[in-house]
């Protein structure tokens, strides 16, 4: 009896999914690192999306399939978050939600990583979605199953926040 990874396996690659993957994989992955403050966790994550995305490349791929991927990541890297959590705190947990962020020299300057760090998940999401995957707000709220005023009111809370902790890299006399 074949078991799931065999049905992957002897599937062959559609050129269009390996077009995506390939133009995608970094982005989404970079994008789900900032959102979860987690580089490993992301790099997990993003792998198992890809591979379900994969699985299901003849329905998802006439949507959206870098919300669909960024959403089914974050889900799975949550859960993981969870059942670590329900068993006490371990070292997948603490490195997850400590102060240890991101950090990957392509994500982005080290204070933009630690001012995003300090934003809760809910809005860090919605931030990594419109301003590094530059996703619409219909986008944004699409993959993160929100509606699209959650999406504006998180994205105006959390420039809020971030402009208040990134003051110091504005140019001087722009306020």
């Amino acid at each position: 009896m074949a078991g799931r990874g065999d049905r992957v396996a002897l599937r062959a690659v559609t050129p269009s999914f390996e077009q995506f993957y390939e133009t995608e994989r970094l982005r989404i992955g970079r994008a789900v690192a900032l959102s979860l403050g987690d580089g490993d966790l992301a790099a997990e994550a993003t792998d198992e999306a890809f591979t379900r995305a994969y699985e299901r490349w003849d329905s998802i791929s006439s949507g959206n399939p870098a919300g669909w991927i960024y959403r089914v990541a974050m889900n799975w890297a949550l859960s993981v978050l969870r059942r670590h959590r329900r068993r006490g705190p371990g070292p997948l947990y603490e490195m997850a939600v400590g102060t240890a962020g991101v950090t990957d020299p392509d994500v982005g300057e080290p204070s933009v990583r630690a001012a995003l760090a300090e934003l809760d998940p809910k809005h860090r999401s919605v931030v990594v979605c419109r301003h590094l995957l530059g996703w619409s707000v219909a986008d944004t709220a699409a993959a993160l199953h929100l509606r699209e005023g959650t999406v504006k009111s998180r994205l105006s809370r959390a420039n809020q926040i971030l402009q208040s902790n990134l003051h110091h890299l504005r140019p001087e006399g722009k306020s």
